[in-house]
């Protein structure tokens, strides 16, 4: 099993940035992608990106151009950069990693997006 903690997020102004980051720890050796979904309220999780163990990155159509998904292997951590934050961008955004026993999620991270 993996174990996943979330941080960054936040309250942000429209226009802003923000980095989320997502620690791994645990067997993190058989992981095969790493990537984040979000969840607005009433909505569906919708996926955001993901990285392969390869490094190949991986974008939702809808999310390209604003958001890069990112890793340092060696601090086990994913990284989501989101740019020109928009209030639609509001949601709890979630890590996940995919192994060959299943997934694992983090508790997420809220993101709220307001002037």
């Amino acid at each position: 099993q993996v174990q996943l903690a979330e941080s960054g997020g936040g309250l942000v102004q429209p226009g802003g940035s923000l980095r989320l980051s997502c620690a791994a720890s645990g067997s993190i050796f058989n992981v095969n992608t790493m990537g984040w979904y979000r969840q607005a309220p009433g909505k569906l999780r919708d996926m955001v990106a993901f990285i392969d163990k390869s490094g190949g990155t991986h974008y939702a159509d809808s999310m390209k151009g604003r958001f890069t998904i990112s890793r340092d292997s060696a601090k086990n951590t994913v990284y989501l950069e989101i740019n020109n934050l928009k209030p639609e961008d509001s949601a709890v955004y979630y890590c996940y990693a995919n192994s060959p026993h299943g997934v694992d999620w983090g508790q997420g991270t809220q993101v709220t997006v307001s002037s």
